[in-house]
C-alpha cells in the first residue's frame, strides 16, 4: 500500500474512532488499565463501524467499502457492505481481516477469548435496521435490543474478566435501557430515517401519529409518551444498577458511568419537558458527574 493509502486508511479508523467521544456513556475512560483502554476501543470500534454500515454514515469516498473488497457498484448497498463485514469479521478469528478496525479488533479476541457471537449480533441487528422500519410492540422493541446493545455490554465484561450469568442479566438490563434512551434522544433523527423505535401499540395508546414526530416541536401527546417510555428505560437502569456494586475499583466507575449516563441522558430529556423533537436533550457534565457519584453510593 502507498503512503498515502496508509494514510487513508489510518484516517478512516480514527474518524471512526474519534466518535468516541459524542457518547452518552464513557468508552475507555483515562482512569482504566491501558490494556482495558485499548480493547475497549478496539470493541468500540467495531460497533461504531457496524452502526455507521447500517445508518448509511460512512464516510465519503468509499473507504470503508474498498477495504471490506466490495465493489463500487455495491459500496451504497447496506446489506452487501454488512455481508462483507461478517466475512471479514470470520477472518479475525481464523486468518488476518482487511478492515484496520478488525485489525485492531484481532489482539482482543485473543486476548480476552472472545466468541464471534455478540459480534454476529450486532451485524444482525444492522441487517434488521435495512428491514424492519417500525415496532409493533415494546417486548419486539426489547428483542432487538438484544441484538443491537446487549452484546457491547457482554462484551465489557468478557474484555475485563468479570462475566458470570448474574452480572450479564444485570448488564442486559442496562444496555437494553441505555439503547431505549438513545431512541428517544434521537426520535427525529431517526424518523429522517424512516424509522420509528416507539411501540407502535404506545403510540396508539398516547394517540400519537407518525405524523405527530415531524413536526419541529413535540405536542402534549408525544410528551406524554416520551414520558413513558422514559420511565420504562429508568426502570430497566435500576434493575441492572446493582451491576456496579457487584464488582471493584476501577471497573466499577467504569459502569457506574454506564449506568449514570443513562439516568444523565433521562434527566436531560425530562428537563426539556419530553421535547426530545428539536434535537437530542444531552445531560451536562457536571449532571453527569453527579449522577455517578449518586450510583456509586447505590442511591437510584
Amino acid at each position: 500500500m502507498t503512503q498515502a493509502g496508509t494514510a487513508r486508511t489510518g484516517e478512516t479508523e480514527r474518524g471512526t474512532l474519534d466518535k468516541a467521544a459524542g457518547e452518552n456513556f464513557p468508552v475507555a475512560p483515562f482512569f482504566l488499565p491501558r490494556a482495558w483502554r485499548d480493547d475497549l476501543m478496539a470493541v468500540y470500534g467495531f460497533a461504531r463501524l457496524v452502526d455507521d454500515i447500517g445508518d448509511g454514515d460512512l464516510a465519503p469516498g468509499g473507504a470503508d467499502a474498498r477495504l471490506l473488497g466490495v465493489s463500487p457498484e455495491e459500496a451504497e448497498d447496506r446489506l452487501a457492505l454488512l455481508d462483507a463485514f461478517e466475512a471479514d469479521l470470520h477472518r479475525v478469528f481464523d486468518s488476518t481481516p482487511g478492515h484496520p478496525l478488525l485489525r485492531r479488533l484481532q489482539p482482543t479476541v485473543r486476548r480476552a477469548g472472545l466468541t464471534p457471537e455478540p459480534f454476529l449480533g450486532l451485524i444482525a441487528a444492522n441487517r434488521q435496521d435495512q428491514l424492519i422500519k417500525r415496532y409493533e410492540t415494546y417486548d419486539d422493541l426489547v428483542a432487538y435490543c438484544e441484538l443491537s446493545a446487549n452484546p457491547v455490554g457482554r462484551l465489557v465484561l468478557s474484555v475485563t474478566g468479570t462475566s458470570t450469568p448474574e452480572r450479564i442479566r444485570r448488564s442486559d438490563a442496562v444496555c437494553t435501557a441505555l439503547q431505549i434512551v438513545e431512541h428517544l434522544q434521537d426520535v427525529a433523527e431517526d424518523l429522517g430515517r424512516d424509522r420509528i423505535y416507539l411501540p407502535a401499540e404506545d403510540m396508539k395508546r398516547f394517540h400519537v401519529q407518525e405524523t405527530d414526530l415531524a413536526t419541529a416541536t413535540a405536542g402534549a401527546s408525544v410528551r406524554a409518551l416520551v414520558a413513558y417510555e422514559s420511565e420504562r428505560a429508568l426502570h430497566l437502569l435500576n434493575e441492572g444498577t446493582p451491576l456496579v456494586g457487584s464488582v471493584h475499583g476501577r471497573l466499577k466507575l467504569l459502569l457506574a458511568g454506564f449506568v449514570a449516563g443513562g439516568r444523565a441522558a433521562i434527566r436531560a430529556i425530562a428537563a426539556a419537558e419530553y421535547d426530545v423533537l428539536p434535537g437530542p436533550p444531552k445531560p451536562g457534565k457536571l449532571q453527569l458527574l453527579r449522577e455517578v457519584g449518586v450510583t456509586l453510593r447505590g442511591k437510584g
